[in-house]
């Protein structure tokens, strides 16, 4: 091999591993931060790995503050959006692409306008209409909230995951005696399954991970979500819980790693779904 070649990888690998680093740099931080004991938090020069492992934050945190309501309350909204998003964008894609009526196109670019849209313009909107319909202060107002932003993307993703399915299939199937939603079901859900699987996943990370609706909409202790809660519990003007910070933010990430650990090859194959067409 050249040494111009040696060289060049050499470069580009010490590049990579840079801004590998640099990424994960905080989340090492965390965990670490997360496990040292409260001596050593603000010890001058900081230390990197602990002197001494402790896990007193996270049973603290468990049994001394109401974090384990706020992630169910997380859970629960996370995946009821979800799903909710789920069936809508299915539906709505599977018909932007197979079936031709007026508007069609219009529709598409509407929703893809509404998703442009910053998030924070509808606020205002969402807060009065949850009042008007007496869903104020509710889980299912941060659901509906949650699916005014969560669904175009979804819908545009899916629309192109759609499109790469061949309609020779589905027709195959109704020439074989298949009724339409029997072609759909049997047919074009498998041929999909990576596309839906990866954008379930992105819906219930932009669910999960949402900060500025749940502040708004919600200001009840019981309904609150992580992310909120987490925030209104261990920060206030005077004093920052640094160690059940750290901890509350590593059990936070934990379902979303899990997610991450068993969905990788469906996520894998649905950014190549996605990008094939026919």
């Amino acid at each position: 091999m050249p040494p111009d070649s040696i060289l060049k990888r050499l470069f580009i690998n010490l590049v990579t591993w840079a801004i590998v680093l640099a990424v994960a740099f905080p989340l090492i931080w965390m965990v670490l931060t997360s496990i040292k004991p409260q001596s050593e938090l603000f010890r001058i020069p900081p230390t990197f790995l602990p002197e001494a492992i402790t896990f007193e934050h996270y049973w603290r945190l468990l049994t001394e503050t109401p974090f384990l309501r706020y992630f169910r309350n997380s859970m629960v909204l996370a995946v009821s959006t979800t799903a909710l998003v789920i069936v809508v964008a299915t539906l709505g894609a599977y018909s932007l692409v197979r079936f031709r009526y007026r508007g069609r196109e219009t529709l598409a670019t509407l929703v893809l306008f509404t998703y442009l849209l910053p998030s924070v313009v509808l606020i205002i909107p969402l807060y009065l209409l949850m009042v008007q319909i007496g869903l104020a202060n509710t889980i299912p107002s941060l659901v509906i909230a949650y699916t005014t932003f969560a669904l175009p993307y979804a819908l545009w993703l899916l629309r192109s995951f759609m499109a790469g399915i061949p309609e020779d299939l589905e027709s195959a199937a109704l020439v074989d005696g298949a009724s339409r939603i029997g072609a759909f079901v049997d047919v074009i859900l498998p041929q999909a399954l990576p596309g839906i699987v990866s954008t379930a996943l992105f819906t219930f990370i932009l669910a999960w991970n949402e900060y500025l609706y749940a502040l708004v909409l919600v200001n009840s202790d019981s309904v609150r979500p992580l992310t909120t809660g987490v925030m209104n519990m261990l920060i206030t003007s005077f004093n920052i819980e640094w160690s059940l910070l750290m901890a509350a933010s590593v059990m936070m990430s934990v379902p979303l790693i899990i997610i991450f650990a068993f969905l990788q090859s469906f996520l894998t194959r649905g950014f190549g779904a996605g990008a094939v067409k026919g």
